[in-house]
C-alpha cells in the first residue's frame, strides 16, 4: 500500500547522529552513497507525499530518535527551490523543537538545472557529501 512517510529500518536507531528527510530520486542517492561510507549512523526518511504532510506518520517515523538529534531536509533543487521552503514553513511546528532543523541543498540560482551534466555530478557530489558528513 501507498506509505506517505517511509521510515529507515535499516539502521539502528540508538546509533544514529543525523536524520535526513528526503523525496524522490535524491533518495537512492543517498542509500547508495550511505552503503558505499557505510555511515549507518545516518538515517534517511523518505517523505513520500510533500501535501497534506502527514503529522501523525512523521511522528511514529521520527519516535525512534533521540531528541535533539539534527534533522535536514535534502533536496537535488537549489536552496531557493524545490519543497525546502513548504516544508521550512510547517515542520518545526510540527517538530516541536525535539530536533534541530536544517536544509541541504544545492546553492541558491535562477536555474533549476546546471545545463551540464558535468557540473551536475559535482553538484551532485557535494550534496551527498554534505547530507552524509
Amino acid at each position: 500500500t501507498f506509505q506517505r512517510v517511509i521510515p529507515d529500518v535499516a539502521v539502528d536507531p540508538k546509533a544514529v547522529r543525523k536524520v535526513l528527510l528526503c523525496s524522490g530520486k535524491v533518495y537512492w542517492d543517498l542509500h547508495a552513497a550511505r552503503a558505499e561510507r557505510k555511515a549507518m549512523d545516518v538515517t534517511i526518511i523518505r517523505l513520500e507525499q510533500l501535501y497534506p504532510l502527514s503529522r501523525s506518520e512523521l511522528d511514529a517515523a521520527l519516535a525512534p530518535y533521540a531528541n535533539g538529534t539534527p534533522l535536514f531536509w535534502v533536496q537535488e533543487d537549489p536552496w531557493n527551490m524545490g519543497a525546502w521552503y513548504f516544508l521550512s514553513a510547517r515542520l518545526p511546528g510540527m517538530l516541536g523543537g525535539r530536533f534541530p532543523l536544517g536544509c541541504v541543498a544545492r546553492e541558491e540560482s535562477a536555474s533549476p538545472a546546471t545545463g551540464s551534466h558535468a557540473s551536475h555530478k559535482l553538484e551532485q557530489s557535494r550534496l551527498l557529501d554534505e547530507a552524509l558528513r
